[in-house]
């Protein structure tokens, strides 16, 4: 069986644990999942298995992605996924439902795309500190120097500076289960995962 699953962030929440503890956690609304195909290190090179999640029009895929789907009687799906380390490979077509991979107190990590922030400065893209607040200092939210004199006479590669912040791959590891409504296929991880509400996210176990 596949260690993870695709997931749709709903939201954050707080909720109260045994001991009355509140306790800051993401909603996450989990499969289930179709098998859209079971990749073999014979045929593809590696072992994985491919997961559809979410109902797409027909309108809206190609006839590539249709025929794809068309073999595993997925019918049509917006979102494809693969996973590696599965302990059984299932069959082709096969639901995976969040019950089947997730329980309670299993640890998991979430990777999806960090909120996009524009352009930024520094400050905010790289936490720098800037320089004095006071009146006339003009070196408030600078970047400073860049660069040295004529040797070397160019800027070097990789220097911080402003420019496009977030919709970056992000992944956030060591996030505990607490809550499961397998009846609404929903999972309460502790703490924020990236993305904003609606984004699609992959949920993996750990361990």
């Amino acid at each position: 069986m596949a260690k993870g699953l695709i997931a749709e962030k709903l939201g954050m929440a707080h909720i109260f644990d045994k001991d009355g503890k509140v306790i800051t956690v993401t909603a996450l609304r989990v499969g289930p999942c179709i098998v859209s195909q079971v990749k073999t290190s014979a045929k593809e090179g590696y072992d994985a298995i491919q997961l559809a999640f979410g109902a797409a029009k027909e309108k809206n895929l190609s006839r590539a992605e249709k025929g794809h789907l068309s073999k595993a009687n997925a019918g049509f799906k917006a979102h494809l996924f693969e996973f590696k380390g599965f302990d059984s490979a299932p069959e082709l077509g096969a639901e995976i439902k969040l019950q089947d991979v997730f329980s309670i107190n299993d640890t998991v990590k979430v990777t999806g795309t960090s909120k996009g922030k524009g352009t930024q400065g520094v400050v905010k893209r790289h936490g720098f500190a800037g320089g004095p607040a006071g009146h006339g200092s003009r070196f408030q939210r600078h970047p400073g120097s860049i660069g040295s004199n004529t040797t070397p006479a160019r800027v070097f590669k990789g220097m911080k500076m402003g420019g496009m912040t977030g919709r970056d791959k992000t992944t956030v590891r060591n996030l505990k289960i607490v809550k499961v409504i397998e009846a609404e296929n929903i999972l309460f991880v502790s703490g924020p995962v990236p993305g904003s509400e609606r984004a699609i996210l992959t949920v993996e176990k750990l361990g």
